[in-house]
């Protein structure tokens, strides 16, 4: 008899553990939102589908706001992980091989740095360490959210852990569980958006350009190419191109691969060596309809994806994440009910207008420069020249970039 064909009903366990707080996604944004929360007082429960390996591994870097990264030391994290970070204090934009060329500078805002650069492990691993020792904070990982019952006063979530069917009741589920979020698609809550005719190749290289400090957008007629500073003589590359040519490019032979590479960066990063894998992926615009519903909020890619330009991705999320931070305590503090509408209305009528400047802003410059066509040519030349010639737009394009034009969340003041 072959065993391996059969199969056998999981057996669900009659106790039922109660929190105020469910976290499904164990991510960055999850658990930054975890940590936020780590004193206040709420019993929260995260729920991670992948092991804590995996979940670790992934060969990616991104960049930090001046916003974020004044959240993440509210918190307590940037501490911890500031001497492993990179830093830039100038970036530097151009549109292919045009003249023109805008360089944004800390004088701009009056900031030690425009922005900072960690890798992913450095920064999930911080956080998981940060949250290890809180009583109130409960790791399920690997764990399956099998399926969720919002009721009028809890919400009871079925996972599977072990082999195991078991049972968790809480006032509150955030999905946080990325932009194929399950959770969204089985609220039934329906997204708005596109994907594009692009993918981007990421990778990381080390060079040997004397100064390692400045950030890069360099536009091309196939998609923006992001260069962003790393520890060590290193850089993250995200370069965009048709799904077709980034096909191409992430096959190259390795002297092919940096013979044009070099050529895009326009040798300003000198000798080039590449010291990681290439991924790639497709990029997408998503904004969903709605942050929340009853007993539910959503967070970070599960509620918005945007093109990688400019790298906004992540600080959305840990923008959200303050939001919603604020509106739970204050709730909290109340006695409000946490999971009600009413509540959770506060923090999505905050974030979903915010977040959709920035999606529109970067669905903007990667349509304006991702082309030949002669009015954009010289509509985007125009543009350089202007953010150029006169410092206050300098200022305000960097202000909204960097998080600063918004909504100044409670946990900063």
């Amino acid at each position: 008899m072959n065993f391996d064909q059969l199969s056998f009903p999981l057996s669900l366990s009659n106790h039922i553990e109660d929190y105020d707080l469910t976290i499904v996604g164990g991510g960055i944004v999850g658990i930054t939102l975890a940590t936020a929360l780590k004193a206040s007082g709420l019993k929260i429960v995260i729920i991670e589908a992948h092991s804590q390996v995996n979940s670790a591994s992934k060969p990616q870097a991104y960049a930090l706001s001046l916003m974020s990264v004044r959240i993440l030391d509210a918190i307590g994290v940037w501490k911890k992980i500031s001497s492993q970070v990179g830093k830039f204090n100038s970036i530097r934009v151009s549109d292919a091989d045009h003249p023109q060329v805008v360089e944004f500078k800390t004088a701009d805002l009056g900031t030690d740095y425009l922005g900072y650069v960690v890798e992913h492990q450095v920064i999930l691993e911080t956080l998981k360490t940060i949250i290890a020792d809180s009583p109130e904070i409960k790791w399920l990982c690997p764990a399956e959210v099998m399926s969720v019952d919002y009721q009028s006063t809890k919400a009871t979530v079925k996972i599977k852990v072990e082999g195991r069917l078991q049972q968790i009741r809480s006032k509150l589920v955030i999905g946080a569980d990325g932009a194929q979020s399950q959770i969204r698609s089985e609220a039934g809550i329906k997204t708005q958006g596109w994907k594009y005719w692009q993918s981007c190749v990421t990778f990381t290289v080390k060079h040997n350009a004397p100064s390692n400090n400045m950030a890069f957008e360099r536009f091309w007629y196939s998609g923006p190419m992001g260069i962003l500073p790393l520890p060590g003589n290193r850089c993250q590359i995200v370069w965009t191109a048709s799904h077709s040519q980034a096909r191409v490019i992430k096959e190259l032979d390795e002297t092919e691969f940096l013979r044009q590479l070099q050529q895009r960066t326009g040798g300003l990063l000198g000798e080039l060596k590449l010291v990681s894998d290439r991924f790639i992926f497709p990029v997408q615009l998503m904004q969903s309809r709605r942050y929340t519903d009853h007993r539910l909020a959503l967070v970070g890619d599960a509620a918005h994806c945007c093109h990688p330009l400019g790298g906004q991705g992540l600080n959305l999320g840990i923008r959200d994440v303050a939001a919603l931070v604020e509106t739970l305590q204050k709730s909290y503090q109340r006695g409000e009910d946490i999971g009600s509408l009413k509540v959770l209305k506060r923090y999505e009528n905050w974030r979903r207008n915010e977040n959709w400047v920035i999606l529109g802003f970067t669905d903007f410059l990667n349509r304006l420069f991702s082309n030949q066509w002669w009015l954009s040519m010289k509509m985007r030349r125009l543009g350089l020249w202007l953010t150029n010639t006169f410092p206050l737009i300098r200022r305000l394009s960097l202000q909204l970039m960097t998080g600063l034009l918004g909504k100044i969340p409670q946990l900063l003041k």
